[in-house]
């Protein structure tokens, strides 16, 4: 009884997970979020060192909570520099208590065993849409400082890693190009929830949305040009057929008055900021999103879990997973005239549209938050 008390012991792992949130409210958080409750499914126990975790999580028996309190902190700059510093210092007194060490960039000063990457701060400091390049005044270049201070950290961290997971192929190459050894770097796609985003047609009519008309979806932060909203305006003006859906709060936008300048204001549905984004993607008919530049935007395995066809750029990681029979991947975002064409076609082709559909929710169910998670306390396991 005790040799096997003993054997089951050593199955059982001490993970540790350094992060500012574990909860459903963002990317990063959500990803943390499914790999803790995989981790206690199987029975090994959690430390979350962390600013904010979901309440199921503070509930548990299984999980410790090592509350670093930040938020009151004027600036993320400044939060970031004092979770780094009091969360090395805990783990400086209590890393031996822990099997592996998972952090996110450059979280904390203290290594991690692996480090799961879903922002590259040096491309988006090489990134034309950048905001420094748009706007040359204080906040600019408080952002050209954060980033480029940020790329600093993240470069350290990532060399300090066992195992660097890169959440798109995207992200893997701009990680190869900063120096990390290929062999060191996994890819682990986010995942998403295939019963909340799933293929079902609703009335479009609480949506304050217009019935009869081909209509495309966009969701994502206006207020910059890094989304790209500008160029599905331009191409919009040559594809007369077609509506535009759009979430992402205005305030301070400047695409509400391009949609005026344009003539598009009887076309182009702006729905502010909101949290129905699985309603939405079941009233509409195809997902656009040219984005600049993302690292992988869970938007667009949640339009392909809803069953539809989606438009995207190679500039957007996760596109890799976006193959002919389920979208259209453009080679440059600002080309507006093959948007226009790939508007053209998904617009007066609904069987094309429906088929395409059908294939990203197939290629979608293969992107689950559960076997996302299981890839992740796979490779921790492997490592405690």
């Amino acid at each position: 009884m005790n040799h096997e008390q003993s054997t089951n012991d050593k199955s059982i792992m001490k993970l540790g997970i350094v992060t500012h949130r574990v909860d459903k409210g963002d990317g990063q958080g959500r990803v943390n979020y499914e790999v803790v409750k995989e981790a206690l499914r199987l029975g090994h126990h959690v430390t979350l060192i962390a600013s904010q975790i979901a309440l199921d999580l503070q509930q548990n028996s299984q999980v410790q909570w090592i509350n670093i309190s930040v938020q009151k902190l004027p600036t993320a700059l400044l939060r970031n520099l004092v979770f780094s510093w009091r969360s090395a210092q805990w783990l400086s007194k209590h890393r031996d208590e822990l099997d592996v060490v998972k952090v996110n960039g450059a979280i904390t000063s203290s290594p991690g065993d692996v480090n799961a990457v879903h922002f590259v701060h040096s491309s988006w400091l090489r990134s034309p849409v950048h905001t420094w390049r748009i706007r040359r005044d204080l906040y600019g270049f408080y952002q050209w400082l954060y980033t480029k201070l940020n790329a600093g950290w993240e470069k350290q961290a990532f060399i300090q890693a066992k195992v660097v997971v890169a959440v798109s192929q995207k992200v893997k190459q701009e990680l190869i190009e900063m120096g990390i050894p290929p062999q060191s770097i996994q890819v682990i796609l986010n995942g998403v929830d295939l019963q909340e985003f799933r293929p079902t047609r609703r009335d479009r009519t609480p949506l304050s949305l217009p019935e009869g008309v081909t209509l495309a979806f966009f969701a994502g932060d206006i207020r910059t040009p890094r989304k790209n909203l500008d160029t599905v305006l331009h191409a919009l003006v040559e594809v007369p057929e077609l509506h535009l859906a759009v979430a992402g709060s205005t305030a301070g936008s400047p695409y509400p008055q391009l949609t005026q300048k344009l003539n598009l204001s009887q076309r182009v549905h702006f729905l502010g900021y909101r949290t129905d984004i699985a309603e939405i993607m079941n009233a509409v008919d195809l997902f656009v999103f040219p984005s600049r530049y993302e690292a992988c935007t869970l938007v667009l395995l949640e339009a392909m879990a809803s069953g539809l066809p989606v438009i995207t750029a190679a500039t957007a990681g996760g596109a890799e997973i976006v193959t002919p029979d389920c979208g259209i991947v453009l080679s440059d975002p600002d080309d507006t005239q093959a948007l226009i064409q790939t508007l053209k076609i998904l617009t007066i082709t609904p069987e094309k549209r429906k088929q395409m559909g059908q294939a990203a929710r197939r290629q979608a169910e293969q992107h689950s938050w559960e076997n996302m998670a299981h890839r992740y306390v796979k490779l921790l396991k492997s490592l405690g």
